[in-house]
């Protein structure tokens, strides 16, 4: 089974629809967004594939833990995780404040490690798995003024990409991350336009650009792949 959090729409919902084409069943995870979620599933099960909504709060540890072990009660083992869910605070550094830092810390960086923890075990004994993390060039590869709390989430959440794809490599499990650059995102919407001039290709990319990228990383084609943060941002990193 695959697991995608913050799958109801945008980059989320383009990987659950291209893992469930590689014949993966898709746990669609959202925390509000339920016509989002339910809507994604529809749209895989016409295209024959299988997949089902799950709701928990990312950053709520005990609603995680509940809704991973209805699914392996019910579906089975996570072998599949990416770590999408992911949230803005902007602000510059002076006010920033503690609550606006620590939230995108918790959502963006905790989160996506207690899962990855979570679903190691089941990986380590089945000597297979794949883990994603959705990054972004800002932390990673660049500054962005005003996104002091989201570039350290980020380019934390990179940093345990590579550490814990050293960790598990002898075993069959591969952890990687891709670095998004602008893209057309309920994320990005009030940046956009103002981005657009600085990307080398000119334009923003699609979701279904990053989420190539991401069933690339989770097919049997690159299981010599792991520690690796791949940029796709149209040269943005450059």
């Amino acid at each position: 089974m695959a697991l995608v959090t913050g799958a109801s729409r945008g980059i989320g919902a383009a990987t659950a629809r291209a893992l469930a084409r590689d014949g993966w069943r898709v746990a669609v995870n959202y925390r509000a967004d339920e016509a989002g979620a339910l809507a994604t599933c529809e749209a895989i099960g016409e295209s024959g594939g299988t997949a089902f909504p799950v709701r928990a709060d990312v950053a709520d540890p005990e609603a995680c833990e509940r809704a991973l072990a209805e699914l392996e009660e019910e579906v089975g083992p996570v072998l599949v995780l990416v770590n999408n869910a992911g949230i803005r605070r902007d602000g510059l550094a002076p006010q920033l404040s503690d609550d606006d830092w620590a939230a995108v810390l918790d959502v963006n960086l905790s989160a996506p490690f207690r899962l990855t923890r979570r679903v190691l075990g089941p990986m380590l004994r089945r000597r297979f798995g794949r883990i994603v993390n959705v990054v972004s060039v800002v932390g990673p590869l660049r500054a962005n003024a005003g996104q002091a709390n989201y570039a350290a989430a980020k380019a934390g959440l990179a940093a345990v990409t590579r550490t814990v794809a050293v960790e598990v490599a002898r075993r069959g499990i591969t952890v990687n991350a891709v670095a998004p650059g602008l893209v057309e995102t309920e994320l990005t919407k009030d940046v956009g336009e103002r981005l657009v001039p600085l990307v080398p290709a000119r334009r923003a990319g699609t979701c279904e650009e990053i989420a190539a990228v991401v069933r690339f990383l989770c097919s049997p084609e690159a299981s010599y792949v792991t520690g690796a943060v791949i940029p796709v941002d149209g040269g943005l990193s450059a």
